[in-house]
């Protein structure tokens, strides 16, 4: 069968979708990656045959882009989707809102998607949960779709919050679905369904015991690491003569602001951290150099997680649940640092509760903490047997090649209906 994959063009989007995409073509499936221009390059060499999508005349989705790349207009990023509790109770009306703006990003470039579908015909449409337009393609050309999900599932608790409600008596939140996702629906005689918003059916690679409450059925998939491909580095992989410490916080998103965020300085963390007996591996972009640096600290650009992760003692992370489950698969303990944005905090408190690290959020972060709490992780032998335990809860789930099948299963019944 044909299976076209739609991601939001991130890595930390791309990325999850790789692992199946990759046990989908084993099985002689055909695959391709519709992304955006900026993402088509890194598709591409994750061995996938990628389709960009989508142009510079998109401005909404270019302006998301740049900001997502720029430091200083991150730290004006609202919170209202960094929701907390998720308790039924909790206001959404601002998130929703918020959530309306993200998923119309790619309305422009509809008309490009349904094209490809109907010129590719795929069997079956599995797409990022931010990208409806490609639930919307499926739909105008009669093709069976799913979400498969990179993180917590915001978009279905907010869609739920939202679909329940009694009127508001808020025009601009009554009338926002409408405003969404009419330009999509209407050029193709659609009518609306939930489908549009939650797929007809979504595959999640997180463990059962951190979803939020929706009453959504999850196709559950166990993490498989894929950060990029890299030339292996030696010393990542020798074993170090101290213990490692790899201290990373995403290339992209809030994570990074955890130093602006929390008041601390990088650099006496960074100097703080190299006064235990360690070697401190950072992966932080755009790093200014430190003078005279500390003899145990390595700065690198980027190397990819899982080659550097097998050799490491703790990793200091932002709750991103690349990182984590990264970490879980190779039994490394945790100190997770969340500046929250989507679900790190939730992220943080599963973590937590496998007694595989500590947290240490950005209100409270100061580089004495981040050291006491390295040092804790690297002398109490409490959370290597947590990460022990998450390991294994992460191994309990199915393999993405034991979804292939329940995916082939699915398309025969579509097949079935409509003859």
């Amino acid at each position: 069968m044909r299976v076209l994959f739609v991601s939001f063009p991130a890595a930390a989007h791309v990325y999850p979708m790789v692992p199946l995409a990759w046990s989908l073509q084993a099985q002689c499936h055909q695959v391709r990656v519709a992304v955006h221009p900026s993402m088509a390059h890194e598709v591409g060499q994750s061995g996938l045959n990628a389709v960009a999508f989508g142009s510079c005349e998109n401005e909404r989705m270019q302006a998301m882009l740049e900001f997502n790349a720029n430091l200083h207009d991150l730290e004006e990023l609202d919170n209202d989707l960094a929701i907390r509790g998720f308790e039924p109770d909790e206001p959404w009306h601002q998130a929703w809102l918020t959530l309306v703006g993200a998923l119309s990003l790619h309305t422009p470039d509809l008309d490009e998607l349904v094209r490809l579908c109907r010129d590719w015909k795929p069997d079956l449409v599995l797409w990022d949960p931010l990208c409806i337009q490609a639930a919307v393609a499926a739909e105008a050309t009669g093709t069976p779709h799913g979400r498969l999900l990179w993180g917590q599932d915001n978009v279905g608790w907010i869609w739920e919050r939202f679909s329940r409600r009694e009127n508001t008596g808020d025009m601009i939140i009554e009338g926002s679905l409408d405003w969404m996702m009419a330009p999509m629906l209407e050029p193709y005689g659609l009518e609306f369904s939930e489908t549009q918003i939650l797929g007809e059916f979504s595959i999640d690679q997180r463990p059962a015991d951190w979803r939020i409450p929706t009453e959504i059925d999850y196709l559950p998939m166990r993490w498989a690491p894929y950060n990029g491909g890299a030339v292996t580095q030696d010393w990542a992989t020798t074993a170090p003569e101290r213990p490692r410490v790899v201290m990373t916080f995403g290339t992209s998103g809030r994570g990074r602001m955890l130093f602006q965020v929390s008041g601390s300085s990088f650099e006496d963390t960074v100097r703080a951290l190299c006064e235990l007996d360690i070697e401190l591996v950072v992966t932080l972009d755009k790093t200014k150099p430190i003078e005279n640096p500390p003899e145990n600290l390595r700065i690198v650009d980027y190397v990819p997680l899982s080659q550097i992760l097998p050799t490491c003692s703790v990793i200091i992370n932002h709750a991103g649940e690349g990182s984590v489950m990264t970490a879980g698969v190779h039994e490394v303990p945790q100190l997770l640092c969340p500046v929250p944005n989507w679900g790190e905090h939730n992220v943080a408190r599963g973590v937590a509760a496998t007694g595989n690290g500590l947290v240490l959020g950005a209100e409270e972060f100061t580089p004495e903490k981040a050291k006491q709490a390295v040092a804790r992780l690297l002398t109490e032998p409490g959370f290597r047997a947590g990460a022990a335990r998450f390991h294994q809860e992460l191994r309990s789930l199915p393999y993405p090649v034991e979804l292939v099948p329940l995916l082939e299963e699915r398309v025969r019944q579509h097949q079935r209906r409509t003859g």
